[in-house]
């Protein structure tokens, strides 16, 4: 996909649909049922990210990087 086609307003859109896939996944999960995007188990999720995060950075856009650690432990403070 050739991501410096798109408007910055695009990149923001498809890189906060992820977020929201991924948020919608672990809702689910925590509910006891099966992720419906299944955004952890499919490899190519975390490859659009890593590409439209590249693209915002060479852009100087600012965002917030998607947190993937949900299945991380948290160290204390």
């Amino acid at each position: 996909m050739d991501y410096r086609a798109f408007t910055n307003d695009s990149l923001t859109m498809m890189y906060e649909g992820i977020r929201a896939a991924l948020a919608s996944d672990n809702a689910q999960k925590a509910a006891g049922d099966k992720p419906r995007f299944r955004v952890r188990e499919t490899r190519d999720w975390r490859e659009h990210a890593a590409n439209l995060e590249t693209e915002m950075l060479n852009r100087g856009m600012y965002f917030e990087i998607i947190d993937w650690s949900e299945d991380q432990g948290q160290l204390p403070l």
